[in-house]
């Protein structure tokens, strides 16, 4: 006996559910589902059993064949990219051996006319034993011995029809060949000098000795075994990664397989292990492995769930690989609105950086290669005629002198004048997203609908209003936060436009060899979105550049070696990549300065410093935007003579020489200077600083607003 539940979707309660016999109407399907209960019915499987083909018959064997089937185009040639790269990487490796091997001709040569007397003397018993028939003898002596007369003369017969022909050729060979020889010597002595010369080097070739090998071989010292999967087990086990006591433990997701120049694996961690457990220890995984570090390089694999990881071997060191060329040295042209090319991961790939819409932050100890990163990302920016290049090298050194000519403002020095100038550069930043701004909310959403910011787009329709990229790079700028007068200003500067500059086009790059915390503010760093790790000494400067909890999240440049000069941590937002900048030389930087000076001169966008004019840095904060800047947070009222303080050390070019007053100057200087806002000071008591006196509250001071 059976009943029938029917379970109406659209009864919000209890009513919808009705029991009905079998035989009563059916109602519409498509708002009701039948559930079938069955009393007494035998327990079924929950998973449902696998379709499969009987075993042993063709259909068996051909779904077999085809799970594990090969694809019927290779990869090299269903991939242009693939097949290009393999074609180059055959014809390099085959014009490198025929190189090699061709330079060391003369020395193979040398050694075989070395080993010509050994080889011609085992020609010369080895004929000799021919001549002589010398195999035959130990027949002969066994029928002797044995006393068999009948034998031993058939034996004999036969020696000597065979050893006659012998000896009559061999003369003959000998007397002609002498005659030859000797004929020549006299008529060609070149054709008999080289004739003996190939004869001699061909006698060599039996001359050779076993454990030295005529050929040099070239032992690549670099070049790592294969990977497999009991390596994998052995030292995911060996750190502690593997499934306890009657449960799963480590799986493979696939097999192993060759990946670029290295190999594979994709491997399943026990339940309820993540893969971070593995990137924390990747030091004591490539111990287990007894391999370099710089060759073992795990990570997650999230897009499939948190405990797959994705281990990736090379087959050779990285560290000690070739260059590879920045796919922009020769040529091409690049847009600041797309991915610009940067450098290549531990695979070779090509890895590209978004510096739009978006900011950078690179630090590293010294040496970790911080100029090789900003040639990388200068150069690509310099190569978009449109974008206009601010750049504030606070070292001196001249690393991008380079791009000198096509920038439209450059700063090189530490000295004070060139710290103003770059305070005055991000000043002048927030000058321009303010103007920006104001012409992007003036325009309609039909203009916009990616939302109200710049694109590629609308520079080209309002070629008048100049809405090109703007990239203001400032390398050491821990010079400007470590200095006394200047670093709460240039904080807060940097702050604002990294907050508020990147939708208007506004891209600040900031780089540094001092990634600590006195010298890189956490107002700053958190608001980064791309962010490089350069090789770091501890954890504390790792997660101020990458953000905190990167090192947790496996994400570490403490494991990257300063002699891996332009290798770091790239990120935005939680994941990461090791990346190498590509290597480009100063001699190198200059040509493709040039070409991108030409770009710009066709273009007609050079301005500034690179056409001879005088750069003004527009400043149009106002006292009230450095009020907002210096006021101490959760505060409500602060009295007017610690706000003069304040904003003297904030902006000591404007408000030092109210120092020079007494309190009440100083006071009515800043209430003249906040009345045109409609800012009134007022008569404060505040207990827990000095009593009453005249001050400002927080909440007369007008809000910041876009545009403003």
């Amino acid at each position: 006996m059976s009943n029938v539940v029917r379970l109406h979707k659209e009864a919000p309660s209890d009513e919808g559910v009705s029991i009905d016999t079998p035989s009563q109407d059916t109602q519409d399907t498509l708002t009701e589902t039948v559930i079938d209960v069955v009393q007494d019915a035998e327990p079924r499987p929950v998973d449902p059993p696998e379709q499969k083909a009987p075993e042993g018959t063709w259909i068996a064997e051909r779904q077999a064949y085809l799970a594990d089937a090969p694809p019927v185009v290779p990869a090299a040639l269903r991939r242009w990219d693939v097949f290009k790269a393999t074609t180059r990487w055959t014809v390099s490796y085959y014009a490198h051996v025929t190189g090699f091997h061709t330079l060391r001709a003369p020395v193979y040569l040398a050694r075989l006319l070395l080993r010509a007397p050994r080889g011609t003397g085992r020609l010369l018993v080895r004929w000799g034993k021919w001549v002589a028939d010398t195999e035959a003898r130990p027949v002969e002596a066994k029928a002797a011995a044995s006393a068999d007369i009948e034998a031993w003369l058939a034996l004999s017969r036969e020696h000597s029809r065979r050893v006659r022909p012998r000896r009559i050729a061999s003369l003959a060979v000998a007397t002609v060949t002498g005659i030859t020889t000797a004929v020549a010597a006299f008529l060609v002595p070149g054709w008999t000098a080289a004739a003996a010369l190939t004869a001699a080097a061909l006698a060599g070739l039996n001359g050779k000795k076993n454990d030295r090998p005529l050929i040099t071989r070239y032992v690549a010292r670099n070049v790592m075994r294969r990977l497999d999967s009991t390596e994998v087990f052995d030292a995911l086990a060996a750190i502690g990664i593997e499934g306890k006591k009657g449960k799963r433990g480590v799986e493979f997701a696939s097999e192993v397989m060759r990946d670029g120049p290295g190999w594979r694996a994709e491997v399943d961690l026990p339940p309820g292990v993540e893969a971070t457990a593995v990137l924390e220890k990747r030091a004591a995984l490539a111990a287990a492995m007894r391999r370099p570090i710089s060759t073992v390089w795990p990570e997650a694999d999230r897009t499939a769930h948190p405990g797959r990881l994705v281990l990736w071997v090379a087959q050779r060191d990285p560290a000690k690989a070739g260059r590879k060329l920045w796919p922009l040295m020769r040529d091409g042209q690049a847009d600041v609105y797309q991915p610009l090319p940067f450098g290549f991961d531990p695979r070779g790939n090509l890895v590209e950086m978004t510096l739009i819409y978006s900011n950078l932050l690179v630090g590293g100890i010294p040496g970790s290669g911080k100029t090789s990163c900003a040639l990388a990302i200068v150069l690509g920016v310099a190569l978009d005629p449109t974008a206009e290049l601010w750049i504030y090298e606070l070292k001196g050194s001249g690393d991008l002198d380079s791009v000198r000519p096509l920038c439209h403002r450059y700063v090189s020095g530490d000295e004070d004048e060139d710290l103003d100038a770059a305070l005055a550069g991000l000043r002048s930043g927030i000058a321009e997203y303010q103007r920006r701004a104001k012409f992007i909310k003036s325009l309609p959403a039909s203009e916009v609908p990616e939302g109200r910011k710049v694109t590629r787009a609308l520079a080209e329709k309002y070629p008048e209003q100049q809405l090109g990229p703007r990239v203001i790079v400032i390398d050491e700028i821990q010079e400007l936060f470590t200095d006394a007068d200047r670093k709460e200003e240039a904080a807060a500067l940097c702050t604002r436009l990294i907050k508020k500059g990147r939708a208007y086009g506004l891209i600040l790059i900031m780089l540094t060899q001092n990634p600590d915390a006195p010298s890189l503010p956490t107002s700053v760093s958190s608001s980064v979105g791309t962010r490089l790790a350069l090789a770091v000494l501890d954890w504390r400067a790792n997660n101020n550049i990458l953000g905190t909890g990167a090192y947790d999240r496996g994400l570490r440049a403490t494991d990257i070696s300063v002699d891996e000069q332009g290798t770091g941590i790239l990120a935005r937002g939680r994941d990461g990549v090791t990346v190498r900048a590509a290597f480009i030389k100063q001699t190198e930087a200059e040509d493709i300065a040039k070409r991108a000076l030409a770009l710009r001169t066709a273009a007609g966008t050079l301005s500034g410093q690179s056409v001879g004019e005088q750069v003004t840095e527009l400043d149009v904060e106002t006292v009230v935007d450095h009020l907002r800047a210096i006021w101490p947070d959760g505060v409500e009222a602060v009295h007017s003579h610690r706000l003069v303080d304040a904003l003297a050390r904030f902006r000591p070019d404007l408000y030092k020489p109210w120092l020079d007053m007494d309190a009440a100057g100083a006071s009515t200087a800043l209430s003249g200077a906040l009345k045109p806002f409609r800012v009134a000071t007022k008569q404060l008591t505040i207990r827990e600083c000095c009593g009453g006196a005249k001050g400002v509250r927080w909440a007369d001071v007008p809000a910041v607003e876009d545009g403003e």
